[in-house]
Formats: C-alpha cells, structure tokens, sequence
C-alpha cells in the first residue's frame, strides 16, 4: 500500500495535510538536512512564433503498428529503430521539451548600486525539444533540437559566501503548430515555460516528526469487492433541520402534493 492508501492503519504518521492544531503534535528533534535553498525565482511564459529550430540528431520511431499505417497509426511510439535517411517531403507532426531542465549560456550578472539586493541577470537558455516528423513512406522519426531564449531580469541575489550561489533553469515547452522549411530546419509556434531560480547548497535546521514508517507496497490486483468493503458498515443518519423539511416532497393519491390542497386529510395524502 502507499502512504495515502485507504488500506493504511498508520495514516497519523504519513505525510500528508494537519487539520486543526495538530501541527505541533509529535515533534521529537531538530534535524540539519542538506538541501538546495531558494534565495529567489521568476517564471517567464510566452508564445514564440516562427521559432527556427534545426535538429541536430534524428533516429527513426517503430509505432508498433498491427495496420498498414496511412501516416496515422501512432501507437505506442516510443521504441527507436535503426535510421534510414527520411524521404521528402517531410511531414512536422508535433515537438515538446524532453527534460525540465534548461541549459543557461552567456550568463551575466550584475549587481545594482541603487538596490544592494538585487542584480540584473541576462543569459540565453537552451530549452532541449524533441521533434517528431513523417517523410512521405509514412515512416515517423524524432529529432533533438533547441529553442533558444534570452532573458534579461531582475533577482534578488544573496552576498558573497564561502559556498557560492548558482543559478539555474527549469524550462517546459510544448508546440503548437510547425512546419519543415529544409536544411534540418523546423519553423514552429512554441509554448515555452522558463523558471529560473538562485540557489544554493546549504544545511538548514528544521523540527521532525521522525523517521517515516513505511508502509509495504500494496501489489496491483483487480479486487473488485475492496470499494465495496470499504464502505460503512452501517448507513449513516443524514443531519436534517425538521424545520426545513417540506411536505410537499410527500405525494398524495388525489394527484396533488400535501399543502398544495390546504388540508392533507381532505385529499387523502398518503403520509
């Protein structure tokens, strides 16, 4: 089972949200962990267009397909196969980032006299894309490629210390529609998502609740009856305001509802 599984008699000591004024309930120590600290991050979302991207390696993708595929058969396209060179005309079919994290270049930082804390930041970042295409046998590649960004900023940057600060980039990005242009070239719409972040290595003290209890892994299994019983066992009592409870939900053998007829008993309702 998991630490948020139903099946779990130990919930209290699992991770997960305090309710009321529990949150001190069950601290045992102060702990030094070694974790990489935030001093300060910026996100940065935008639309490129006409974004000119060329790929610089390119392998070929088995679909695993059971049909004879017209160049719409796309399952489970994950399996790369020995590369033959794609035939044109080339098909763009779609491209997003492999990975979340960017690759910063030319990195300038500068620190401004009229604000001590701060410094501006410029840098291009390398968001890492892969590309997936068809030539015209109907055979799909993917290709590795780059979208390119400069970002000049403002971030608040800590003093100089012995363990210094670093900066780094957690980018997404998604296209929207592309074309093949030649040369290796790719002109695409992109979604491009960057998060860049000063940090650092440090060692913080923080309370603990100790050691996590694992719980033992709960093995996949169609258990058809476990929602089943894992209902109450008995049904519960809804709590009702008497006041608010309306006689004309109660249905009466002359065709109208109880109050609609002024006197229940005149019509014969049906309590």
């Amino acid at each position: 089972m998991s630490f948020y599984s139903y099946k779990n008699s130990n919930s209290s000591c699992c991770p997960g949200n305090i309710s009321g004024n529990s949150a001190l309930d069950g601290l045992q120590e102060r702990v030094c962990v070694q974790v990489k600290r935030v001093y300060d991050s910026a996100l940065w979302q935008q639309q490129i267009d006409n974004a000119v991207v060329t790929i610089t390696s390119y392998a070929q993708v088995n679909n695993n397909c059971n049909c004879n595929c017209a160049c719409g058969c796309n399952d489970t396209a994950d399996t790369v196969m020995p590369t033959s060179a794609p035939v044109p005309p080339i098909t763009f079919e779609s491209c997003r980032s492999n990975t979340t994290e960017g690759t910063i270049r030319n990195l300038s930082v500068e620190r401004l006299c009229d604000r001590p804390c701060f410094a501006r930041v410029r840098a291009t970042i390398d968001v890492p894309i892969d590309i997936l295409f068809v030539d015209s046998r109907c055979v799909e590649y993917i290709g590795k490629g780059v979208v390119s960004v400069d970002r000049d900023v403002l971030l608040s940057i800590p003093d100089e210390s012995i363990v210094p600060y670093s900066l780094e980039a957690m980018v997404s990005a998604i296209c929207v529609s592309g074309c093949f242009v030649g040369n290796n070239q790719f002109k695409m719409t992109v979604c491009v998502t960057i998060i860049l972040k000063v940090l650092a290595d440090v060692e913080i003290l923080v309370p603990s609740y100790g050691f996590c209890t694992i719980p033992p892994a709960e093995e996949f299994a169609e258990s058809v009856c476990d929602e089943f019983f894992s209902l109450p066992l008995f049904p519960q009592a809804s709590l009702c305001n008497e006041g608010t409870v309306s006689a004309t939900n109660i249905g009466c053998t002359c065709g109208r509802r109880c109050g609609s007829c002024g006197s229940c008993g005149s019509c014969g309702c049906n309590r």
